[in-house]
């Protein structure tokens, strides 16, 4: 029995060591299977990479493709946006343009207008009073005239005649005086007239005496 216990434990040892063996041959296997797909798959990884990096990995070029085409469609739609926008500013533009200068000739207008008035109103206020001041004048003329007249009606001809007469019978006064002293004390020519018409006559041709203005007919005497 002993030696019965003795086999069976040996070929337990035996068979254990075989597992071992064979776990151990399954596990070199195994690392090197898994290094093995590793540079496998590096190397492919790599392929690819190279492939990639010259552009010819089909993996690449399809999404590349796609990406081009969206790029080219929104690139597509950029630029009608852009245009549409430009569009937009340029007729916002040439409407600012357009009432710009709408706003400017209605202002240019209304000022002209403005302005027209005002000469208008300055040139008829002008013409009021020129026609005003032709009235006045004329009404001034016509009293004036009118004043001239009254003034010449109402002169006070009797004082005038009065002055006359005094201013007459003065130089005739002054004339005897001077004659009768001529008489008396200055012997006698026989050219002295003892008349009053000569005496007057010397009188007025002799201005040193009696002078006359030439432009009046009263004598004024020096005193």
């Amino acid at each position: 029995r002993s030696r019965s216990q003795n086999e069976g434990n040996e070929d337990c040892e035996r068979r254990r060591m075989e597992c071992l063996d064979e776990m151990s041959n399954l596990e070199k296997q195994f690392n090197d299977l898994r290094d093995q797909l590793y540079r496998e798959r590096l190397s492919q990884v790599n392929s690819k990479l190279s492939e990639v990096e010259a552009g010819r990995a089909s993996e690449y070029l399809e999404p590349l493709a796609v990406l081009l085409e969206n790029m080219q469609v929104r690139t597509k739609v950029a630029g009608i946006y852009r245009e549409l926008c430009l569009d937009s500013v340029k007729n916002k533009y040439d409407c600012e343009i357009q009432a710009a200068s709408q706003h400017w000739e209605s202002e240019k207008l209304l000022l002209l207008d403005t302005v027209q008035s005002e000469l208008e109103e300055k040139i008829r206020r002008l013409e009021e009073d020129r026609h005003s001041i032709d009235i006045t004048s004329g009404n001034n003329q016509a009293s004036r005239a009118c004043t001239t007249y009254s003034s010449w009606i109402c002169v006070d001809w009797t004082a005038i005649r009065k002055v006359c007469v005094s201013v007459c019978v003065s130089v005739c006064l002054i004339l005897c005086v001077l004659t009768m002293f001529v008489c008396v004390y200055l012997p006698p020519q026989p050219q002295a007239v003892a008349t009053l018409g000569p005496h007057r006559g010397k009188a007025d041709s002799d201005t040193a005496v009696f002078p006359f203005r030439a432009d009046r007919s009263r004598p004024i005497l020096n005193c």
